[in-house]
């Protein structure tokens, strides 16, 4: 009887899955947020998918040692960027907090810590919201401090509130 009964449970169990796979949704996967932009006409990202999914990190860390140590802003694998195209813009849209939030859904599944929102924002720099570009470009909190300079105070509020400080 228990052999029969354990029988049962998994072809109940194995025919589930065979269902899931069917209707395209795995439950056991991440939901990841459709792109708002794409990178140009003829490109969705700056990269393929795949190499953007295995090396998103280091084309990352590799352009912060360029902005922080060498002076060089471009906009190719900026988080700024990043942000930009796959995080909505809209009043209600997640924030880095809901693994709804596009960077979000694939680091809690893949239980990964972000810390890049302590001081970048969750959400698309609009222009002439509290921010002034300074003369190379760069986008700075109006909060008295020297341009490149966010007094430390202030950094959870520049997150918080979506206001970018690069």
């Amino acid at each position: 009887m228990l052999k029969n009964s354990l029988i049962v449970m998994l072809l109940v169990f194995t025919a589930g899955f065979a269902l899931q796979g069917r209707a395209g949704d795995d439950p056991l996967l991440p939901v990841i947020p459709a792109a708002q932009a794409r990178f140009s006409a003829t490109q969705g990202c700056v990269e393929p998918t795949e190499d953007m999914r295995k090396n998103h990190m280091k084309y990352i860390l590799h352009k912060r040692d360029e902005t922080m140590h060498s002076g060089i802003r471009t906009s190719k694998y900026s988080l700024k960027e990043c942000i930009n195209c796959h995080v909505s813009d809209a009043p209600d849209a997640p924030r880095v907090s809901s693994t709804q939030h596009f960077c979000n859904s694939c680091h809690s599944y893949a239980a990964v810590d972000i810390d890049c929102f302590q001081c970048h924002a969750d959400r698309p720099v609009k222009t002439g919201h509290g921010l002034s570009l300074s003369p190379g470009g760069a986008r700075h909190a109006m909060n008295g401090a020297s341009p490149g300079q966010a007094q430390p105070e202030n950094r959870p509020i520049l997150a918080v509130e979506g206001n970018a400080h690069e």
